[in-house]
C-alpha cells in the first residue's frame, strides 16, 4: 500500500480526533462508508463515524491518540493506538467521571480510491472503564495448581 494511504488513514486519530478536524471526515471517508464496529444507536455510515467522533471529543475534550504501530496488507492497513482522555462530559449513557484514562485500540481500515472504505476495531473498553471508575475492576482469584 502506498505511504499516501498509510498517511490518508493516521489524519483520522491524529487529525480529526486530536485537533477537532471533522470536515475532513468527506475527505479521507468514502461516500458508502461502513463501519463493522458501529456503538449501539450508531448509524454504521461516514455520518454515523461524524456522529460519533463529536460526542467522543465532547466527551473526552483533552482525548489525545498515538500512532503506536502500522501493519500492511493488501488494501487493508492496521493501527494499534493509545488513547488518553479525561472524562468531563457524558458518553454512551455514562455520566461524566472527571477521571483520565489511557487505554489501547486496534483498527483494521480498508481503503479504495485513497479513502476509507470499511473498518472494524478494537477497544480495551474495560481497562478504560476501570480507570474512569465506570466499574469496579475485575476481583482476582488465585490458581490453585
Amino acid at each position: 500500500m502506498a505511504l499516501d494511504v498509510q498517511t490518508r488513514l493516521e489524519r483520522i486519530p491524529l487529525e480529526v480526533l486530536n485537533e477537532n478536524k471533522f470536515e475532513l471526515i468527506d475527505e479521507l471517508f468514502a461516500r458508502d462508508y461502513t463501519e463493522h464496529t458501529a456503538q449501539p444507536g450508531v448509524p454504521p455510515t461516514r455520518e454515523g463515524f461524524k456522529t460519533f467522533a463529536k460526542a467522543l471529543k465532547t466527551a473526552f475534550p483533552d482525548l489525545r491518540y498515538t500512532v503506536e504501530d502500522v501493519i500492511e496488507a493488501g488494501d487493508k492497513t492496521v493501527h494499534r493506538l493509545t488513547g488518553t482522555g479525561t472524562m468531563k462530559g457524558d458518553f454512551m449513557g455514562m455520566p461524566a467521571t472527571g477521571k483520565r484514562a489511557t487505554w489501547t485500540e486496534i483498527h483494521i481500515g480498508r481503503t479504495a480510491d485513497g479513502r476509507a472504505v470499511e473498518h472494524w476495531g478494537c477497544v480495551d473498553q474495560l481497562g478504560m472503564l476501570v480507570q474512569l471508575g465506570v466499574i469496579p475492576a475485575p476481583g482476582r482469584t488465585p490458581v490453585t495448581v
